[in-house]
């Protein structure tokens, strides 16, 4: 328990004068006081501030400037760490600050948005609070020191069309409620929410304000929107932002005098409108724009997080299509250039801030699953590029490494590299039988997630096949029972690059392994 202070008390105890003046200066104090002092904010919090000044922040009696306050000082506790949000959370703040923009006076709007906008970014917040049809809109009856909640379910939908209606009062209500939209839509229903809302046509005038922070949070409606979404996607390629089409919107967006964030974003919405099917793979704003793009983004001159992005959204872009993959290995020796990401950083000297060295340092693991999810993807079709990336400086090497790292993410990375890799007759007979990548293959086969399972009992498979000399290597001891759960768990999900049909092919991919086990 954090140690709780004279001064702290006395905070929350002129939050209780009968004075109304005292209150207002009691409540611009604390203001003062948690700014950057995130042991003050739990000191409070622990100590009850939150029900008197979310009390004090619906009382109709209570003044503009003191509600206002209030919730400049709550946004402020929630600005703290995960613990505080917990606490904003259970104490149903998100309802009464969304009552509060019933509120006509623009000032306490956007102080109750900045504050729901820092909510609802935390990971510990359950984003289907913004989205539910019956909102919990709290009264507090308070008696002296003793607050007392009576919590009144009340039906309202009105929550996503009232905040589509508070975009036009100004644009910090704009980048506010853009920002909780994009974090917040996390699922197909989320999207469609939005999208039956009338989200498009009220978020695309935002694309051309003069604010680049709107501008931005707007954009990254869109990717969300757009994402695995056809009905979205399909809108959107129609929609005309001040004569011209979004697309073009996007394209002028990915220009290289725009800033990094937003040319990196403008090819999310363009990749995922592609995948989407509403943009063609071979259409100019793809092949010429967006894939280019990407690959810049992989440059070692970007910061970690761009190059992880770039990577990940350009194997997305060019998993499904032959000639994506074939443009994008050859445009600026992309397949050399991630080599780069499992050398990062090469030194202390190439990034001077200590800060970003640190970060970089205990993130550098991103950027390996980055690069072998781009691998898999450049070489899931064509024969050279898979010759292409073995031959990239110890590769092969890097894939058996992959498979042992720590991190389950970069595993599954690892293998479905492997196993894209292992599509090929002459890698198999070359670089995979020279690396005995089977070793760490079976033994990731034991205590593995079912999704590491299924891509690396589908790669064994592929090394299991007639012409595969790594056949031979059937003795190496596996528990039965694992084998025998996986087949009865997990197989009717296992990829094969068999030509069967699909029950022959899980009917072999079964019975492989079991051979290679039994």
């Amino acid at each position: 328990m954090l140690e709780v202070t004279a001064t702290s008390r006395h905070y929350v105890d002129r939050l209780f004068d009968p004075d109304p003046q005292k209150v207002l200066q009691g409540v611009i104090d604390m203001k003062n006081a948690v700014i950057g002092n995130n042991k003050q904010k739990a000191n409070l919090i622990v100590l009850g501030a939150v029900p008197r000044l979310l009390y004090l922040l619906q009382q109709p009696t209570s003044s503009l400037e003191l509600r206002t306050e209030c919730a400049v000082v709550l946004g402020s506790l929630a600005m703290g760490t995960e613990n505080n949000i917990k606490s904003l959370v259970d104490c149903h703040i998100i309802p009464a600050l969304l009552q509060g923009l019933l509120c006509q006076d623009l000032k306490f709007i956007e102080a109750c948005l900045r504050c729901l906008r820092t909510v609802f970014i935390s990971p510990v917040t359950p984003v289907q609070l913004l989205f539910t049809a019956s909102v919990s809109l709290t009264h507090l009856e308070m008696w002296p020191k003793s607050p007392t909640f009576l919590v009144t379910p009340v039906k309202d939908p009105t929550v996503i069309p009232h905040l589509m209606s508070l975009l036009s009062r100004s644009q910090r209500t704009q980048e506010y409620i853009t920002q909780i939209f994009s974090h917040c839509c996390k699922t197909p229903e989320h999207q469609m929410i939005l999208y039956n809302h009338g989200a498009i046509q009220n978020i695309a005038p935002l694309l051309m304000s003069p604010s680049y922070k709107v501008q931005m949070q707007a954009l990254k409606c869109f990717s969300v929107l757009a994402y695995e979404n056809t009905q979205v996607s399909m809108t959107l390629v129609n929609v005309l932002v001040d004569g011209e089409l979004l697309t073009q919107v996007f394209v002028k967006m990915m220009q290289r005098d725009r800033p990094i964030e937003m040319q990196l974003t403008a090819a999310k919405c363009l990749t995922y409108m592609c995948r989407a099917g509403a943009i063609r793979t071979d259409d100019t704003c793809i092949i010429m724009k967006t894939l280019p793009c990407l690959v810049r983004m992989c440059s070692k001159e970007r910061l970690l997080e761009e190059r992880v992005e770039g990577a990940e959204t350009l194997a997305y872009l060019m998993e499904p299509d032959v000639e994506l993959q074939r443009i994008a290995s050859i445009t600026d020796h992309l397949v050399a250039m991630l080599a780069d990401y499992f050398k990062y950083p090469s030194s202390v000297s190439a990034i001077a801030d200590i800060k970003r060295l640190d970060h970089d340092l205990k993130h550098a693991h991103e950027l390996r699953q980055a690069a072998f999810k781009l691998y898999a993807s450049l070489g899931a079709n064509d024969e050279d590029i898979r010759k292409k990336i073995t031959e990239t400086e110890n590769m092969m090497d890097r894939i058996v490494s992959g498979l042992s790292e720590s991190s389950i993410k970069v595993r599954l990375a690892a293998v479905r590299c492997l196993h894209s890799l292992s599509r090929s007759v002459q890698q198999l007979r070359t670089s995979f039988h020279d690396h005995a990548v089977w070793k760490p293959l079976m033994k990731l086969l034991q205590n593995a997630p079912d999704e590491v399972l299924v891509m690396a009992s589908s790669t064994l498979c592929n090394l299991l096949l007639e012409f595969s000399p790594s056949k031979e290597v059937s003795w190496v001891p596996v528990p039965h029972n694992r084998a025998t759960e996986f087949g009865s768990n997990t197989c009717e999900d296992v990829p094969c690059c068999f030509t069967q049909s699909s029950k022959e092919k899980r009917k072999g991919n079964l019975q492989l392994n079991l051979n290679l086990i039994n």
